[in-house]
């Protein structure tokens, strides 16, 4: 059985999607929260799920708050560290600390549009595809070796909210299936890529037209 530490900052619908995926092999160990008004908490509380807070505000520095949020979740022993919405920017300390155990999904198809705003920056560039990377996280602001990913189209008449929709459905059946992969000890990573002899094309690449 696999320890799952689950980070988010608000409602949590990838830590829902997780979740509800019911893992084989995998438990949730927690839901760490950075804010106390995440409305993810009060869900995974319902349903019997451990749930903590450290709140980032009560904090001067950045890496005195990671230090801390690194003892907390060490706490619960952790296999995997999954970020789900967790909108805080990680220290080299604390990225190499969970180094190859520490995955985060973002809204783009890296390495495009990392940072911000990343679907009104697709239409603007007059992309027709756009989509959502499942990573590993290193100390590099959303690089770090890609697990998989998922591909929309962007249509004419699309806007940020629209784009950002469809891809956000992707997500939830993306990063389930990467960390299942995790679980059965399919991901190896070797020479900074991703490894594994059982990819299938829906499992790398699940296309939404």
């Amino acid at each position: 059985m696999k320890n799952i530490v689950i980070l988010i900052s608000g409602r949590g619908s990838n830590m829902q999607a997780i979740v509800e995926a019911d893992i084989s092999g995998a438990h949730i160990a927690a839901v760490i929260a950075n804010r106390p008004d995440a409305a993810g908490l009060t869900w995974a509380a319902a349903r019997g799920l451990t749930t903590a807070v450290l709140d980032h505000k009560l904090f001067s520095q950045r890496e005195t708050f990671d230090a801390e949020l690194a003892k907390l979740i060490d706490h619960y022993q952790p296999d995997l560290v999954v970020l789900a919405g967790f909108m805080r920017i990680l220290s080299a300390d604390f990225t190499r600390h969970y180094a190859g155990r520490l995955l985060n999904i973002h809204p783009s198809l890296l390495p495009a549009f990392t940072g911000l705003h990343t679907h009104q920056r697709a239409i603007d560039m007059g992309c027709k595809v756009a989509g959502c990377t499942v990573h590993f996280v290193t100390a590099e602001l959303d690089h770090g070796p890609i697990v998989a990913q998922g591909v929309v189209s962007v249509q004419d008449d699309d806007n940020a909210d629209s784009l950002a929709s469809r891809i956000l459905k992707l997500e939830h059946q993306l990063y389930p299936a990467a960390i299942r992969r995790f679980v059965a000890g399919e991901l190896n990573i070797v020479a900074g890529k991703v490894a594994s002899g059982k990819q299938t094309p829906s499992e790398l690449m699940v296309p939404v037209l």
